[in-house]
């Protein structure tokens, strides 16, 4: 049947004209994406892995950018309590070998707070700038897939490239680059999985890409262990090429998003694919649906490729609720990346410490799924209290009772790792197809931009947790506030257009 032949069929009976119904684009997306078989778990996974290799970029300094323990070597002039920069440098001697890691390699053991925080802090502001850069890329000219596999590969190649740095300036630079061609895979791989799947299932594939993040933030310990008498590098090149091997797998089989599809007028595409996965009984009623669906016709020159910045900004509700959304994921975002980061502050077995941060991370991810059927709001307020009050708890405790300190740091990483959860699927539930890569990656770059300060913060926390635990704990609580202007989204399907949105808001209220 040709595409122009489809049009509403209409019937007479009794003299009496009745005009065919055809379901909305709404409906028949859900109708066409409610069923989550085989295919659709394998391609969850395929996608969702992506997180994994993200993970292991987004907190790898823990081990190459650490401080070793070290040990004297003349007891005349040096003790197990002595400051190692007041003391000749023959008189004392690392554990591990010299090369272990970057401080240690070069020399930064006594460099500023500025100078051992800035790896780290580079990569942050490069996620910054590629956030802007880079996210509506996929909204527009690329699409969510390739923007996904080219963000994967690009970080992975710099992450093997690293390995030539000769000082920590040059390595600066090199973490500047991951952070920005990493900086779409969260996004991507969110937007992606969302996108794909009917409402009923939205929660479930978020669950599954949290979880690939926890399995390759749980990773780094264990490459770490085996790689401990070796140098850093080892470290880059053991994460690095399975990246490399992972997204030629993906670009063979991951498949587009329907909607992204049918928002460039790729109608053929997003109705096979739709048509591939669903049990809609009418295909006629189907496919005339997704030829009056709304088209994204902007052409892809330089200007308009980031024109849905503009169209998102257009509107007044759309502006208040994005700055309201990023302002919480300063917050959440400082927490759940930065207390993971200062596991070194904790005075505890840094292997350890990760692996139990990790482990917290599969309660979170249960406890989102219990979630699923509760308001977004009062989820993310109550875990983001919590997490806060456990890190103000954490400076009061100091490291004399350091059992009770690692509980409380690990009690908060959860609540901050639910918070963060839920918050990620309330952002999409926020915004239209039309915009959604975007406003996602613009929450993304919002908490980025609060962890530029983090390794910072974290570096003169090894003097004082005022500075790191007590900082983390205000900001995510004060950054609550926002939650007061933003509407409730649960149980509502996804829109397409900022016209749909604006209708469905108005229906709720």
């Amino acid at each position: 049947m040709a595409l122009d032949d489809l049009v509403p069929i209409s019937t007479n009976s009794n003299s009496i004209e009745q005009e065919k119904v055809i379901p909305s684009t709404d409906e028949m997306m859900e109708r066409g994406l409610g069923r989550f078989g085989w295919v659709e778990f394998v391609q969850c996974i395929l996608v969702s892995f992506a997180m994994f290799f993200d993970a292991q970029q987004s907190f790898i300094t823990i081990y190459t950018d650490e401080y070793q323990t070290w040990h004297c070597t003349n007891p005349t002039t040096c003790a197990s309590d002595s400051n190692i920069c007041k003391i000749p440098k023959s008189s004392w001697s690392w554990d591990g070998p010299a090369h272990k890691t970057v401080i240690s390699q070069w020399s930064l053991e006594c460099a500023s707070s500025f100078v051992t925080g800035l790896p780290q802090s580079s990569f942050f502001i490069g996620c910054l700038f590629g956030s802007f850069l880079l996210a509506t890329l996929a909204d527009t000219s690329l699409g969510r897939k390739n923007m996904l596999v080219m963000s994967c590969l690009s970080m992975s190649i710099v992450s093997i490239l690293i390995v030539f740095s000769t000082n920590v300036w040059i390595y600066s630079v090199f973490k500047f680059l991951i952070g920005f061609l990493r900086s779409s895979i969260g996004t991507c791989v969110l937007v992606l999985l969302t996108e794909k799947v009917s409402t009923e299932w939205r929660f479930t594939v978020g669950i599954v890409e949290y979880f690939c993040f926890t399995l390759g933030y749980m990773s780094l310990p264990g490459i770490a262990y085996l790689n401990r008498y070796n140098s850093w590098k080892s470290v880059y090149i053991w994460t690095s090429v399975p990246a490399i091997i992972y997204s030629t797998i993906a670009y063979i089989f991951v498949t587009e998003s329907p909607r992204w599809l049918l928002m460039q007028g790729r109608h053929q595409e997003a109705m096979a694919m739709l048509k591939g996965v669903s049990s809609v009984e009418n295909g006629d009623d189907f496919t005339v649906s997704l030829i009056e669906a709304p088209v994204n016709k902007q052409k892809t020159s330089i200007f308009q490729l980031y024109s849905s910045i503009a169209e998102l900004f257009a509107r007044s509700w759309a502006l208040k609720r994005m700055v309201a959304v990023m302002v919480l994921g300063i917050g959440i975002g400082m927490v759940y990346f930065g207390m993971p980061l200062a596991v070194g502050n904790l005075g505890f077995d840094i292997y350890l410490a990760v692996v139990f941060n990790g482990l917290m991370e599969i309660p979170s991810c249960v406890a989102t799924y219990f979630l699923e059927n509760r308001r977004r709001k009062p989820s993310i307020l109550v875990f983001s209290i919590a997490s806060g009050i456990c890190c103000i708890m954490c400076v009061i405790v100091g490291s004399g009772q350091q059992g009770i300190k690692v509980g409380l740091a690990m009690t908060s990483f959860f609540s901050a790792c639910t918070a963060y959860n839920v918050f990620l699927i309330y952002i999409i539930e926020l915004f239209p197809t039309s915009v959604r890569n975007t406003t996602t990656s613009l929450v993304r770059q919002a908490i980025v931009f609060g962890n530029i300060f983090s390794p910072f913060l974290i570096s003169a926390g090894r003097k004082n947790d005022i500075f790191s635990y007590g900082v983390f704990g205000v900001v995510i609580m004060l950054s609550c506030v926002t939650l007061l202007g933003l509407p409730e989204s649960r149980g509502l399907a996804l829109s397409d257009t900022m016209d749909q949105q604006e209708k469905k808001d108005d229906m709720s209220v």
